[in-house]
């Protein structure tokens, strides 16, 4: 099992907005996929004095199985998210294994 991590980068103003889209778009349409699974928020606790950051993540099942939801699911929901807050909300994947 491998966990597909994407850290956020949000203008301050945008985080309600953000959370609000995650919530009523962004994980239902990915949990319909039925791909990624066991999906988590959380905020990256830092020093930084302008913006949020937050981690959304997802169990899945290999990097192939990834590859094909971003294909067919993740490249329409990012330009989705582009296209709804465009440079005010960035963000960035990782694939990550658990090892313990």
């Amino acid at each position: 099992m491998l966990i597909y991590n994407t850290t956020y980068h949000i203008e301050d103003e945008n985080e309600e907005l953000f959370l609000i889209w995650l919530q009523e778009f962004y994980l239902p349409e990915v949990e319909k996929d039925g791909r990624l699974t066991s999906p988590r928020i959380l905020r990256i606790l830092s020093h930084r004095d302008e913006g949020t950051c937050l981690s959304v993540q997802f169990a899945v099942k290999d990097s192939a199985t990834l590859h094909h939801w971003h294909q067919e699911l993740g490249i329409r929901l990012n330009e989705e998210l582009t296209k709804t807050f465009k440079e005010r909300v960035i963000g960035f994947p990782t694939l990550m294994e658990e090892l313990l």
